[in-house]
């Protein structure tokens, strides 16, 4: 299988068969986010998709997870998802679960009935985004939707079946906002009740707008223990109804995971030994994106 580079996935999906339906990033607009700069936003044709899959069918009884790439495809019109759906069901007999990367934007623009037929074909997970649940920070990162919108549109998804993994951003709001960005996100995750939660740290990668406005003294990202005490708020707020987390993603310092509620305490008295000193950090040549 041949990919236009970069590619991305969610660590997550590091075992699935990766179908790369877009090129970019259909928002494409993040402030903080490198991924995609590269490229300008483009559904693959049908045809060429179909072929990806028909040579992949030859892993057919490998093959349980599909992840679908780039960017967004949750873009993609109807007319392209459904022959997809069916073709993966087909090409592989024992597929368990599609996935793909999702935003509010476009889970909004799709129709009731649309999210119920993507269900129906196999598009179970949506990987979102929504990096704060301040409506000011939302701002200043460019996601194009409010904190009302990504409820709203979790809520859309929800009704039709489809889980959510949710990633918000450690330091996002900068030291200025801190505490305010923390404590809406973990609010944030309360409301939009994912499947999976997790929390990533904030890099400014050079060539961004963040970084942009960091060299201009108009962006500071908070120091480690700040960083910290942001993933102490977010826990502290995040109350979804049944959710495995994880903020063991290589940007953070501290790699901790459990489920919440049921691990909250434990997870909380973590962090505490961390500000306390008492828990060894990552070290920082060991961070990456």
């Amino acid at each position: 299988m041949r990919y236009d580079e970069p590619l991305f996935r969610p660590p997550s999906e590091a075992e699935s068969f990766i179908l790369q339906a877009t090129l970019g990033c259909s928002w494409n607009a993040c402030t903080y986010c490198a991924m995609y700069r590269t490229k300008a936003y483009r559904v693959r044709p049908l045809e060429e998709i179909l072929r990806d899959i028909a040579t992949g069918a030859r892993l057919a009884d490998e093959v349980r997870h599909v992840f679908v790439a780039d960017g967004d495809p949750l873009d993609m019109a109807m007319e392209h998802w459904e022959p997809i759906l069916l073709a993966l069901g087909a090409a592989f007999p024992r597929l368990r679960r599609v996935s793909t990367y999702a935003t509010a934007r476009n889970l909004l623009e799709k129709s009731a009935a649309d999210l119920l037929r993507l269900r129906e074909l196999g598009l179970g997970l949506l990987y979102i985004g929504p990096e704060s649940g301040d409506d000011d920070t939302l701002h200043r990162l460019a996601k194009g939707a409010s904190a009302a919108d990504h409820v709203e549109a979790a809520a859309k998804a929800r009704a039709a079946g489809m889980e959510q993994s949710l990633i918000f951003l450690l330091g996002a709001g900068g030291l200025e906002h801190s505490e305010t960005h923390a404590r809406a996100s973990g609010r944030l995750a309360s409301a939009m009740d994912p499947r999976f939660l997790s929390t990533l740290t904030l890099t400014v990668v050079p060539g961004t707008p963040i970084a942009t406005l960091e060299a201009q003294g108009r962006f500071v990202l908070p120091p480690v223990v700040g960083l910290l005490r942001e993933l102490r708020w977010f826990i502290e707020e995040a109350r979804p109804s049944a959710a495995i987390f994880r903020a063991n993603h290589a940007s953070n310092y501290l790699p901790i995971g459990g489920r919440l509620p049921r691990d909250r305490d434990s997870i909380l008295a973590a962090i505490d030994e961390a500000l306390a000193g008492q828990r060894t950090l990552r070290p920082e040549w060991l961070r990456g994106l």
